[in-house]
């Protein structure tokens, strides 16, 4: 008995570990190093296209309180995040290039993984089937999906430049988190005054951009998360001092004020020799991309090793496809997992494939397939993703607001997340045993 995992990416590989963890072979198929898609660079499973940032680690957050649950389940992604963590503030980020390596040889090395490099042009229907193909799935595998679920949606992805630690002017910019949470050194930030800002403003807002074929490129259909800082620009002139470039919580050292906007810089590996641009998700041309970060004075001769790219990424209508144990309602033998179905993010992912590859291993086993609580974070983003009363569906991420409502009336918003907090793990510890999922 075996069971497919169609991709090898952050939902893929969680689901093959979780299959295997059970004693079920796995057959793991994976198109690169054959094939790639433009967004794709390494050889390795599980890259990052994005950021290298798993968002928050605070467990009373949501994106903490996810990655607790994933640690509370025997995560893999989530035990080699941990190990391949870098400075990052208050968020857990990693050296991605170790993640995917770490991962990579997890997956390879496991005697029940057997790993098919080729590109699937066909749904199998030999076995249970996870499709963990991600958004950035080939055009045949796409075509192939479309054809089984009635079609999909498209939306457009973008991922932030990222530039060489020995180019930034360390005169013109100072390390520090913001309000002193996280370390001296877990950001680079960049500091610019009202009329620098103001220069930078209006060039990046009339910046030439890379066009995409199909799509209205003033106003793409984009992951809120991910929105390029030129679009984002363009909703109004302090949008980015309000957003990625706030100042709060921050003080220049060289004039003991705030700055008027500050762009933050965090690691990209554990040697310090990189650094992304946070929050600058962008699709300018490349030059473009150079003269105008160029502008912020610290990047003033700023070495790019990549710049910004915006690519495809296709979700589904999961709500009329899908059922809150990521299998299809129409064919109960081949599930999802991973971006593709609406969950939005790196780590939330990650668990819709673990919980998709728990589910899977329960169907050949004929047990009844699960849902976790309503009040954990993955109980509650599962059911978001087959809740039919969501007519206009749209990716979501862990937040708070997914949560069931608490009974007793917390105004602290501190103190009510840290309620949810308890709460769900509580629950999750409870269905542990009785799933036997620990």
């Amino acid at each position: 008995m075996y069971i497919n995992v169609i991709g090898a990416g952050l939902a893929g590989c969680e689901c093959a570990y979780q299959i295997a963890k059970r004693g079920i072979n796995v057959r793991l198929f994976e198109m690169k190093p054959t094939k790639k898609t433009a967004a794709h660079k390494s050889d390795l499973f599980c890259e990052l296209i994005c950021s290298n940032s798993l968002k928050a680690l605070r467990v009373e957050s949501a994106a903490g309180l996810l990655k607790e649950e994933m640690r509370r389940l025997d995560s893999l992604l989530m035990r080699c995040a941990d190990k391949c963590a870098v400075p990052a503030g208050g968020a857990l980020a990693v050296n991605r290039d170790d993640f995917s390596a770490m991962v990579t040889k997890e997956i390879r090395n496991n005697p029940l993984i057997e790993v098919i490099e080729k590109e699937v042009t066909e749904i199998p229907n030999d076995a249970i089937t996870v499709i963990a193909a991600g958004p950035l799935a080939s055009e045949v595998l796409s075509a192939e999906i479309q054809k089984i679920c009635g079609g999909g949606l498209s939306f457009f992805d973008a991922a932030a430049p990222i530039v060489t630690a020995e180019s930034i002017d360390m005169e013109k910019a100072f390390f520090a988190s913001r309000y002193d949470k996280g370390g001296d050194d877990a950001y680079i930030n960049c500091p610019m005054n009202k009329d620098e800002y103001e220069a930078f403003y209006e060039a990046l807002v009339s910046a030439e951009r890379t066009p995409l074929h199909g799509v209205d490129v003033q106003n793409p259909k984009v992951y809120e998360g991910c929105m390029p800082v030129e679009i984002l620009a363009q909703r109004g002139h302090d949008t980015l001092r309000f957003g990625p470039m706030k100042p709060v919580g921050l003080r220049d050292p060289r004039t003991g004020h705030r700055p008027w906007a500050v762009l933050q810089l965090r690691t990209e590996n554990a040697e310090k020799s990189l650094y992304n641009l946070v929050g600058f998700q962008t699709n300018l041309k490349f030059p473009e991309q150079k003269r105008v970060f160029s502008m912020i004075p610290a990047l003033h001769d700023a070495e790019f090793i990549r710049y910004g790219v915006m690519h495809r990424n296709t979700f589904l209508d999961s709500p009329r496809i899908l059922n809150s144990d990521f299998s299809m309602k129409e064919n109960a033998n081949i599930f999802f997992a991973g971006q593709i179905t609406g969950v939005e993010g790196y780590m939330e992912s990650g668990a819709s494939g673990l919980i998709a590859g728990i589910n899977a291993v329960r169907r050949l086993n004929n047990i009844e397939t699960i849902t976790l609580p309503k009040e954990t974070m993955i109980g509650a983003l599962s059911r978001y993703i087959a809740d039919e009363s969501v007519k206009d569906f749209q990716p979501m991420g862990a937040n708070i607001g997914i949560l069931p409502p608490l009974e007793e009336k917390i105004r602290d918003k501190r103190e009510r997340a840290a309620k949810h907090s308890a709460c769900a793990l509580d629950a999750l510890e409870k269905v542990k045993v009785d799933f036997a999922l620990a």
